[in-house]
C-alpha cells in the first residue's frame, strides 16, 4: 500500500463523511416541520415510541441527530424521561437503515437489473439528475431532492474510493496481524468504540467498516467487537450535548449510554460463550458488507427487543446516577428553555420550537393588553403587577429569540423554514412595543387613579368605542399570528385605519370640549396618553399582520402593499373597512 492509496483514502473519507452531511440535511429539510409533528406524537408506551425514533432516524439518517434532539426536549420539559426511553432505542436500530444502503457495493450478479443496483453504476445517474435539480430549479423542494441525490452519489463515490484505496491491504500480512488484535473482543470494542467517537456518527463508522471489509481480510470474530464498540461510541455526541442540561436531560444521555453498554455487554458475554464452547466456523470466516449490515441490526434489534420490556428499569437506573437534591436547581423559565441550541442541530425542529415561544410571546403581549385595560375600569395595583410581569417576560423572550433566530438563520434551511424564521425576525420587535405599550397603558390607568382624574360623558363613550375597537384587533391579531391565518391577517389593517379615525375624532372632540370649559388641560394630557397608546398597539398590530401576509407572497414591499390596499386597488380591504366604519360609528 503506497503514500497514494493513503491520499485516496484520506479523500474518500472526506467525501463520504461530506456526502452522508449533505444526503442527511436535504432529508431533514425535505422532511421539515413534519419531524415536529412526528415528534410531538409523543407517547408513555414505550414501543410506540421505539417505532417513533426508528422512524426519524431514517428519515434524517443520523441516530446521534435524534439522540440530541430527544435531549434537548427533556431539557425543554416538553418530553419526559420515560417517553424519551422508547425513542432512544428506536434511533439505535434506525441508523441501521444506513449500513443496508452501503453494502449493495458488495453485491453481485451478471445480470443488468443486478448491476444496476451497485451504487457504482447508479450514482453517476443520481448524481445526474441532482445537479440538474440543484443548480437549474427555482423550486427549493426540488433544490432539496437535488442536494439528497447528490449527496447519496458522493457518499458513495467516497465508499468506492475507500474500497479502492484499502485493496492492496488484503496482502499485506502487518494488516492481518493488526486485525488479529481486534479478535480480542475488549480490544474490538475499544477500537469500535474510539473510532466512532472521534467522528462521532456511527453510520460513518460502520460504512469505513464495511469498506476494509471488501479486502476479505476482515473476519466476523474481528468484525463483531468492533461493532458492538461503534454502538457505545455514538453516545459520545449525546453525552456532549447534555452538558450543561437539566438533569432530565443528562439522565436521558446515560440511558443512551447504558442501553448501548448493557446491550453491548450482554452481546458480548453471549458471543464469547457461543465462540468458546461451540467454535462455529464463521468466525474465522471473511465479513462482507452484507454481513456487516446483518451483525450491526441484530445487534441493535436483539438489544432493542431484551431491554424494551425493561425500559422503566433504565429509567430506574439513570435516576439512581444522577439523584435529586434536597434543594431543587433553579430551573429557566419554560418558554426560555423551549430555545435549546442543542435543537439547532436539527433546524426545521429548531423553527417549530422558535415559532411555539413567539406564539407565547404574543398570548403574554396582547393578555398584558387586555389586563392594562380592565384597569380603566377598576384599578387595582396587583393587575398592573400582573401587566408588569407580562411585559418582562415578552423583553427576555425578545432577546433570547433575537439570538437564537440568527443562530437558525446560520443552518441549512428550507425555503418554508426561512420563510418563518424572516417572519419571526420581523415579529418579536413588535411584540415587545405591544408589550411596552400595555405598561404604558397600565400606568395611564394609574394616573387616572391617583389624580381622580374624570372624563367627562362623550369622553367615557369614545374611550370604550375605542378600546372596543383594539380588543378586536388585538384578538384578530393574535389568532392570524398564531395559527399562521392569513385570511384573518386581512381584517387587520382595515381595523387598524378605523382605529386612526377613531384616535383624530376624539382628539378633535376632546380639543372643543377644553375650548368649551368642558375638559381641563391635565385631563388633556392623560386622555392623549391614553389614546395614543392604543394608537400604537393597533399600529404594531398592522405590522404583525403585513409580515404575515408577506410570507405568502416572494418579496412584497409592506409600504407598496399598503399603499396599494389603501387607494382603492384591493376590494376586499374597501369592503371590510367600510364593515369596521359602520360598526364603530365612523360615517
Amino acid at each position: 500500500m503506497t503514500i497514494f492509496n493513503v491520499f485516496t483514502l484520506c479523500g474518500g473519507l472526506a467525501l463520504f463523511l461530506f456526502g452522508m452531511s449533505t444526503m442527511g440535511d436535504g432529508l431533514e429539510r425535505k422532511a421539515g416541520s413534519r419531524l415536529k409533528d412526528l415528534l410531538e406524537r409523543l407517547t408513555s408506551n414505550p414501543f410506540k415510541g421505539f417505532l417513533l425514533g426508528l422512524a426519524v432516524t431514517a428519515v434524517i439518517q443520523s441516530s446521534s441527530a435524534t439522540t440530541v434532539m430527544v435531549v434537548g426536549f427533556v431539557n425543554a420539559g416538553v418530553m419526559q424521561l420515560n417517553q424519551a426511553i422508547g425513542i432512544i432505542m428506536g434511533a439505535n436500530v434506525g441508523t441501521t437503515v444506513t449500513s443496508w444502503i452501503l453494502s449493495l457495493t458488495g453485491i453481485q450478479g451478471e445480470s443488468f437489473w443486478i448491476q444496476m443496483l451497485k451504487p457504482a453504476n447508479f450514482s453517476p445517474v443520481l448524481a445526474l439528475v441532482g445537479i440538474l435539480l440543484y443548480m437549474f430549479c427555482k423550486s427549493n423542494s426540488k433544490k432539496d431532492i437535488g442536494s439528497i441525490l447528490l449527496g447519496f452519489a458522493v457518499l458513495m463515490t467516497g465508499m468506492e474510493m475507500m474500497s479502492g484505496a484499502v485493496a492492496p491491504l488484503k496482502t499485506m500480512p502487518e494488516f492481518a496481524n493488526l486485525l488479529l488484535l481486534f479478535s480480542n473482543p475488549l480490544l474490538g470494542v475499544l477500537a469500535g468504540a474510539l473510532l466512532t467517537a472521534v467522528i462521532q456518527s456511527s453510520s460513518a463508522s460502520v460504512g469505513i467498516l464495511q469498506a476494509l471489509a471488501s479486502t476479505g481480510a476482515v473476519t466476523y470474530g474481528s468484525a463483531i467487537p468492533i461493532i458492538l464498540g461503534q454502538n457505545i461510541g455514538t453516545c459520545v455526541t449525546a453525552m456532549l450535548s447534555s452538558v450543561g442540561t437539566n438533569k432530565n436531560a443528562r439522565r436521558a444521555s446515560l440511558v443512551h449510554l447504558y442501553f448501548n453498554v448493557i446491550g453491548t455487554t450482554v452481546f458480548l458475554i453471549g458471543y464469547g460463550i457461543v465462540s468458546v464452547v461451540f467454535r462455529p466456523a464463521f468466525i474465522s470466516q471473511s465479513i462482507d458488507a452484507f454481513g456487516i449490515a446483518i451483525v450491526h441490526t441484530a445487534f441493535n434489534v436483539v438489544s432493542t427487543a431484551v431491554m424494551l420490556p425493561f425500559a422503566s428499569l433504565l429509567e430506574k437506573l439513570a435516576y439512581a446516577t444522577i439523584r435529586d437534591d434536597a434543594a431543587e436547581e433553579p430551573q429557566p423559565a419554560f418558554e426560555v428553555s423551549l430555545l435549546d441550541t442543542r435543537l439547532l442541530a436539527t433546524p426545521s425542529v429548531a423553527v417549530e420550537q422558535a415559532r411555539l415561544v413567539a406564539n407565547m410571546m404574543a398570548e403574554f403581549s396582547f393578555d398584558a393588553c387586555r389586563k392594562a385595560m380592565t384597569l380603566l375600569d377598576n384599578y387595582d395595583p396587583s393587575v398592573y403587577d400582573e401587566v408588569a410581569e407580562l411585559e418582562n417576560r415578552v423583553d427576555v423572550l425578545e432577546d433570547k429569540m433575537g439570538t437564537y433566530l440568527l443562530a437558525l438563520g446560520r443552518e441549512s434551511l428550507s425555503s418554508d423554514d426561512t420563510s418563518q424564521v424572516a417572519l419571526l425576525l420581523h415579529s418579536i420587535g413588535d411584540l415587545e412595543r405591544i408589550g411596552d405599550h400595555a405598561l404604558g397603558l397600565a400606568r395611564t390607568a394609574g394616573e387616572i387613579h391617583s389624580k381622580e382624574i374624570v372624563f367627562s360623558t362623550q369622553a367615557q363613550k369614545d374611550i370604550m368605542t375605542l378600546r372596543m375597537a383594539v380588543t378586536d384587533i388585538i384578538s384578530i391579531t393574535v389568532r392570524a399570528f398564531t395559527r399562521q391565518d392569513r385570511a384573518a391577517a386581512r381584517h387587520v389593517e382595515p381595523l387598524e385605519q378605523v382605529v386612526d379615525m377613531l384616535r383624530y375624532r376624539m382628539k378633535e372632540g376632546h380639543i372643543d370640549r377644553m375650548q368649551t370649559g368642558v375638559c381641563s388641560q391635565q385631563t388633556g394630557f392623560v386622555y392623549s396618553d391614553l389614546i395614543t397608546g392604543c394608537q400604537r398597539i393597533s399600529d404594531h398590530c398592522s405590522n404583525l399582520a403585513v409580515s404575515l401576509i408577506r410570507t405568502e407572497v416572494d418579496k412584497l414591499d409592506a409600504h407598496e402593499y399598503l399603499n396599494n390596499i389603501k387607494s382603492g386597488g384591493d376590494r376586499e380591504y374597501t369592503e371590510l373597512f367600510s364593515t369596521y366604519k359602520k360598526k364603530y360609528g365612523i360615517e
